[in-house]
């Protein structure tokens, strides 16, 4: 029996060089982790169950035959747990061919899927590839396509993250691409259909591989990423954190983690937040720390668009999504990027059960040709599809300006909002004052006593939350400092909420 147990610790520790000790230090001189590594980071220490450990590819073209069989096949697989919740987790061993995807590759992959979709547990893919295993042709394509349909059958099923840590590029990007959130190391990672090679031979671009697709494109330009971080270290920690905030399905509950924050403090920093000035900007962040438990927020796609802001915290120990215009970026205004950004988010949300707090402070929608040629029209209806489809509980503040068609978008009472409030100082109208009354004037636009007088009467009308709430789209005018506090208890009255959309076999949002 020694014998046997011997044997078994030497193919197991065979298994755990992967490529070898001389790649293992090249990986580590890169400033990168290897896959277990990665792994023993990512969850909680000793809790890493791996499957398949011992699985070899079974390739006899083009000299494969002839070549060192590795064990594993560049992908680590199996299940652990983070902070005592189940999770699955594969991931790409670059010190064994790369990382390519090979057939058998993919399977453990696929293995993996339909276990977490089968036990309703979160999946997180750590990728580290240089894409398909050329010597397998077809093969390894098929491979990809059947992880690829799994991606998307899990999709608003169970929560599927993907960290990309090196290399991804050409059929590794697109399961990453239709998981529910994307992350990236800076300077070590990058993600391209057709790496620069290509690019110079087709089109005679000269361009490396972070300026076509590393974390400063996808975390800043293109939205592909969700964020960007520093390192492995930092990066596999912050998906720990991420994971907290989630439920492991569409059928269980959102966590619920101890709190210390009593949900009815009152901050009366918040009565000075918004300047006198109505044109003055001021930071939305600042309210949403001051509302979320122990000010913890995780913010999702921080560089992008930055004029709206999405992520996660908590109220009363659980988890709530916040969307929130953001007055430093130009003005808040909604404009194509930050429409998309926040449909996506809202649409998360509503798939996994996590209550919805919405701040608007938005002067519209972004005017101009680029915008409209964008085909703002049609990003802008992402938004509104968005909230008009959510079925979670909706709670809304207004705390300064809400113009024309993007009072409607922001969460309105009108698209099922269940709680809306509004700050005093908060504006609701077609458009600001001055634009109003010289189209509604402008007879008497030389006269500017009376173009004052008629700005004054309309302000007075129209530029406060009482005309919107004396026919009720408004619930209540609160005070700021109360705001922490009127929402945990409006979430909490909301908590057993019940409603359906028609029946239909799915949507069609306007993509």
């Amino acid at each position: 029996m020694k014998n046997v147990l011997d044997s078994l610790e030497k193919r197991r520790a065979e298994a755990h060089l992967g490529g070898g000790q001389a790649r293992i230090d090249a990986q580590h001189a890169r400033g990168k982790l290897t896959a277990r590594e990665r792994i023993e980071l990512l969850l909680d220490h000793g809790s890493f169950e791996e499957f398949d450990m011992f699985v070899q590819h079974r390739a006899v073209d083009f000299g494969m035959d002839k070549a060192p069989k590795t064990p594993g096949d560049g992908v680590v697989t199996g299940w652990g747990t983070v902070n005592g919740r189940t999770v699955y987790v594969f991931a790409k061993d670059f010190t064994v061919f790369g990382g390519s995807l090979s057939e058998t590759h993919a399977q453990k992959i696929i293995k993996i899927q339909d276990m977490a979709l089968r036990n309703r547990a979160p999946i997180i893919g750590l990728f580290d590839a240089g894409g398909a295993r050329i010597q397998e042709g077809v093969a390894a394509l098929g491979g990809y396509a059947e992880i690829f349909q799994r991606n998307v059958l899990a999709s608003g099923v169970i929560p599927q993250i993907s960290v990309i840590m090196g290399p991804c590029a050409g059929g590794d990007v697109y399961s990453p691409a239709m998981t529910d959130f994307i992350f990236m190391v800076r300077d070590t990672s990058y993600m391209f259909v057709t790496g620069p090679d290509v690019v110079k031979t087709v089109t005679n671009e000269t361009v490396t591989a972070e300026e076509l697709g590393g974390a400063s494109v996808h975390a800043v330009k293109s939205s592909v990423a969700d964020g960007a971080y520093d390192n492995d270290v930092e990066t596999l920690l912050q998906m720990r954190r991420l994971i907290d905030f989630l439920p492991s399905s569409n059928r269980d509950e959102v966590p619920e983690w101890p709190t210390f924050d009593d949900s009815a403090r009152l901050d009366k920093s918040l009565d000075t937040l918004i300047p006198d000035n109505p044109n003055k900007p001021y930071d939305i962040k600042e309210l949403i720390r001051k509302v979320a438990d122990e000010g913890d927020f995780f913010e999702i796609q921080e560089s992008h668009a930055r004029n709206i802001v999405t992520g996660f915290g908590r109220m009363e120990g659980r988890t709530v999504g916040f969307v929130a215009n953001q007055p430093m970026v130009l003005a808040g205004v909604l404009d194509s990027d930050s429409s998309r950004k926040a449909a996506r988010f809202v649409r998360f949300c509503d798939a996994f059960g996590i209550p919805i707090v919405t701040f608007v402070d938005v002067p519209g929608f972004l005017p101009g040709t680029a915008q409209e040629y964008g085909g703002l029209i049609k990003h802008g209806a992402k938004l509104l599809f968005a909230y008009a489809e959510a079925t979670v509980p909706k709670v809304t503040l207004i705390t300064r300006k809400a113009f024309g068609g993007a009072y409607d978008v922001m969460a309105s009472k009108h698209l099922r909002g269940d709680v809306n409030y509004a700050w005093p100082t908060a504006q609701i109208a077609v458009m600001g004052a001055k634009g109003a009354v010289e189209i509604i004037f402008r007879a008497d636009i030389k006269d500017v006593d009376k173009i004052a007088a008629r700005t004054k009467e309309y302000e007075d009308r129209f530029l406060s939350p009482f005309a919107a709430a004396e026919r009720g789209y408004i619930d209540e005018v609160i005070a700021p400092n109360a705001t922490r506090a009127r929402i945990s208890r409006a979430l909490a009255m909301l908590r057993h909420k019940e409603l359906e959309n028609p029946w239909k076999k799915h949507d069609n949002i306007p993509l």
